[in-house]
C-alpha cells in the first residue's frame, strides 16, 4: 500500500484507500430510493439497479475496489472563498456555475490517472484485470469511500474528510487482486444540520437522503425538460449545479486546493453575467465549453436555465436590458424555450420578495440567500483551529 500511495501522490490525487466489494447492507436504502421515484428522469440507475451495490457482477472477478480522492479548489482560490461565492449568489445578475464545472472535465482528468495508477500496479505484481470509473458506470462511490477510509457521507450525501472537506471527485478502480483494505473513518456530522437548512430547494428530505427531483444539479444538468414552475425562483442564478450544501459545510474550511491546472476556473464561468452568457449562440456555446462538463447538457438547456435565472433577477428588479434581450430570443425559440423565456418575462411584474426558510439560512422566491449564521460548534470545526496538513489514510 505504501508503494500505491506514492504512485497516487505522483500523480495527483490526494488520497487513496481500498474496500472490499460487499456492499450488500446498502442494498435496501438503495431499492427504497428507487421505489420511491428520487432518481427522476436518470433512468440508468433503474435500470442497473442493485448491480450498483454489487461490485463483483457489475465486473466479474473483482476483489477489490482503489477508491481515490482528487480536489479540485482551483489552485488560486482565495482565503474566504465560501463568501466570495455567498457574494455571487446573492447578485442575481451574475451567472453561478458550480465550482467543479468551472474548468476541465473531471472525467477526462481522473479517467487518464486512475488508468495510470492501475497501469503502475498491474507492471508491478504482474497480470492484472482492472477497470477504471470515473462517475460513469453504476458504481456506489460514496458507499465505497466511506468504506474504504476516504471520508464519511455526509447528511447532505456527499463523502466528507476531515483534512479536505468535501470539495473533491471520487474515482475507483475494480482490480482482480485481494488487497488490504483500508480502515474506515466515523462520521463527523454529529448534530449539525446546516446543509439540510440551506438547500434552496429542500431536496435534503432528511439526513443523508436527497430526493434528485428536487435538487438544483440534477435540475440544471441531468433534467432535460421544463424545470417545475415551483423549483424556478429558488435556482435564483444558478445555471449549472449547486454548491450551497458544500458552502455552508464547517468541514469545507478545510478543502484542499488542487495541485492540477486542469482544474483552474476558464474564464468567464468565473464571473460573467446572465446577459453575457445569455448572448452565445450554439456555436459560441460549444467553443467556450470545449473540453469543460457543460458542454454534455447541450446549448438548448444552457438556454433554458438562463431564461429562468433571468426571470429571477428580473423579479428582484426592473432591468429593461434583461427583458429586451429575452423577448428578442423569443422568435424562433423552441416550445420548451419559448415558455420559460415567457414565465422569465412575467416575472417582471413581481418585485415582492417573501422570505421562507429557517433561523440560519433565509430563502426567498428569488433564490437569493442570507449567509449562514453559526453552525452547530460542539461537533462542528468551524470554531477549532487548523488541521495539521493532508495524510494518506492509514491502513
Amino acid at each position: 500500500m505504501a508503494q500505491l500511495r506514492q504512485w497516487a501522490r505522483e500523480l495527483g490525487f490526494s488520497q487513496i484507500g481500498v474496500s472490499t466489494v460487499g456492499l450488500h447492507e446498502a442494498e435496501a436504502g438503495l431499492q427504497a430510493w428507487l421505489t420511491q421515484g428520487c432518481h427522476g428522469s436518470m433512468h440508468y440507475m433503474q435500470r442497473h439497479g442493485l448491480k450498483r451495490a454489487r461490485p463483483a457482477e457489475l465486473v466479474p472477478g473483482t476483489l477489490s475496489v482503489i477508491t481515490a480522492r482528487l480536489d479540485y479548489l482551483p489552485r488560486a482560490t482565495a482565503p474566504g472563498w465560501q463568501a466570495i461565492e455567498w457574494q455571487r449568489l446573492g447578485d442575481p445578475r451574475q451567472a453561478s456555475v458550480s465550482i467543479y464545472a468551472r474548468g476541465r472535465d473531471y472525467h477526462k482528468v481522473l479517467r487518464a490517472r486512475l488508468q495510470a495508477l492501475a497501469d503502475k500496479l498491474a507492471a508491478e505484481v504482474g497480470e492484472l484485470g482492472a477497470r477504471v470509473f470515473t462517475d460513469s458506470a453504476p458504481v456506489l462511490e460514496v458507499e465505497l469511500a466511506s468504506r474504504s477510509g476516504t471520508g464519511w457521507r455526509g447528511k447532505h450525501t456527499l463523502a466528507l474528510q476531515r483534512e479536505g472537506g468535501s470539495m473533491f471527485f471520487l474515482g475507483e478502480i475494480f482490480v482482480d487482486l485481494a488487497l488490504p483494505a483500508t480502515v474506515p473513518v466515523p462520521a463527523h456530522c454529529g448534530s449539525c444540520s446546516a446543509c439540510i437548512e440551506v438547500c434552496p430547494t429542500r431536496a435534503i428530505v432528511a439526513p443523508y437522503r436527497l430526493d434528485a427531483r428536487r435538487c438544483i444539479s440534477y435540475l440544471t444538468i441531468e433534467h432535460d425538460g421544463a424545470i417545475p414552475l415551483e423549483l424556478r425562483a429558488p435556482l435564483g442564478n444558478r445555471i449549472y449545479g449547486c454548491d450551497d450544501c458544500q458552502l455552508v459545510c464547517p468541514w469545507n474550511k478545510y478543502a484542499q486546493r488542487s495541485t492540477l491546472p486542469d482544474f483552474d476556473a476558464r474564464a468567464p464561468l468565473d464571473g460573467a453575467t446572465l446577459l453575457q452568457l445569455w448572448a452565445w449562440d450554439e456555436a459560441e456555446f460549444l467553443h467556450r465549453t470545449e473540453g469543460s462538463p457543460i458542454r454534455r447538457i447541450g446549448h438548448a438547456r444552457w438556454q433554458r436555465n438562463l431564461a429562468v435565472a433571468l426571470g429571477n433577477a428580473l423579479r428582484a428588479q426592473a432591468d429593461e436590458a434583461i427583458k429586451r434581450a429575452l423577448r428578442e430570443r423569443l422568435d424562433g425559440a423552441s416550445a420548451l424555450l419559448a415558455e420559460h423565456i415567457e414565465w422569465a418575462l412575467r416575472q417582471a411584474s413581481d418585485n415582492q420578495t417573501q422570505r421562507a426558510g429557517s433561523e440560519s439560512c433565509s430563502v426567498s422566491q428569488s433564490g437569493r440567500l442570507s449567509a449562514p449564521s453559526s453552525v452547530d460548534t460542539v461537533t462542528s470545526p468551524a470554531t477549532k483551529p487548523a488541521s495539521p496538513p493532508m495524510r494518506a489514510a492509514s491502513t
